[in-house]
């Protein structure tokens, strides 16, 4: 069966279709995709994945068709956003 694998760094885009075996977990299916090998700082200990937006774990069994999605920590409060934005437009303002 087919699924899907993602996982986005900064410029640094990876969307890979595998073909993994029926019963595949979501562990198996990054293994398989070479994701670990391209970005060997990935540890799947500590990143959280999903499949299509809603967390799951390693040991999931995956469905034909699946998105295995691997999450970055979050580096940003998000809380703060709004706030640059409005300081962004402010400066945009002043020129």
């Amino acid at each position: 069966m087919q699924v899907s694998i993602a996982y986005a760094e900064p410029g640094q885009p990876f969307w890979q279709s595998v073909e993994v075996a029926e019963g595949s977990t979501a562990q198996q299916a990054i293994e398989s995709s070479g994701l670990l090998t391209r970005y060997p700082h990935l540890n799947l200990k500590k990143n959280r994945i999903g499949i299509f937006g809603k967390m799951t774990k390693l040991t999931a069994r995956l469905e034909a068709g699946d998105r295995v999605e691997i999450y970055r920590p979050i580096t940003v409060d998000p809380k703060t956003i709004p706030q640059r934005k409005i300081a962004a437009l402010d400066e945009e303002d002043d020129d």
